[in-house]
């Protein structure tokens, strides 16, 4: 039994084509979003309400490699572990500064894989067109 575990399995829709970058030290890693929907129905309305959550995923290594080609739309399962990094930000108000620290999180791929594109179902309420990142704007 481990002590420690840190693993999301996610499954959904890529929001843009993944972007390839480098380190400094020249390694290669890959970044894109991925859209996961979740609902529920309201009980006084009787009518769905969907929740659209945006993951930000690196993947280095042969994860990268397939990951660089993947292309808005897409349906894709990711399998990671959750890192967070911390970051200063300056907020003016009122002529006055001061620093605020912000948490990014994102998910690192060990595994990614493009699937088949499913039916639309009732259970989940999916729309028959993916969701991308211009769609929530």
């Amino acid at each position: 039994m481990a002590l420690y575990e840190n693993e999301q399995k996610l499954k959904g829709y890529v929001g843009k084509d993944a972007e390839s970058f480098a380190t400094k030290n020249q390694t290669t890693f890959v970044v894109f979003s991925l859209a996961t929907k979740s609902g529920y129905k309201d009980r006084q309305t009787n009518e769905w309400v969907n929740h659209t959550e945006w993951h930000r995923i690196v993947a280095f290594g042969k994860p990268a490699d397939y990951a660089k080609g993947l292309k808005k739309g897409d349906y894709v399962e990711v399998i990671g572990e959750t890192r967070s990094t911390q970051r200063e930000l300056v907020v003016v108000k009122d002529k006055k500064q001061s620093k605020i620290k912000v948490r990014d999180w994102e998910v690192r791929a060990s595994t990614v894989k493009k699937l088949a594109k499913p039916e639309s179902s009732r259970e989940e309420n999916l729309d028959a067109e993916p969701i991308t990142e211009d769609d929530a704007a």
